[in-house]
């Protein structure tokens, strides 16, 4: 997921942490776990399983569903 996810953002998301919204608990979304075998990539959180992001790749575009994290904070450079 982390290439995927390189793709759209300029930084390293994997070091950035989220909080699920279905229970709250918060960490770097590269200890997220991630299931291939759907039309995309899901991202489900370790503590409670629910489904935290979603990354599709269509030919021309890249759909992020980020409707699972109640936020998403990425580390600047530098800081």
């Amino acid at each position: 997921m982390a290439g995927d996810l390189r793709e759209i953002f300029a930084v390293d998301v994997t070091a950035a942490r989220y909080m699920c919204a279905g229970c709250t608990h918060t960490d770097a979304v590269a200890t997220l776990m991630v299931w291939q075998h759907s039309p995309g990539l899901v991202a489900r959180c370790p503590h409670c399983s629910d489904v935290v992001l979603r990354v599709v790749r269509a030919p021309d575009r890249v759909y992020l569903d980020l409707r699972g994290s109640v936020r998403l904070e990425v580390p600047l450079e530098g800081s």
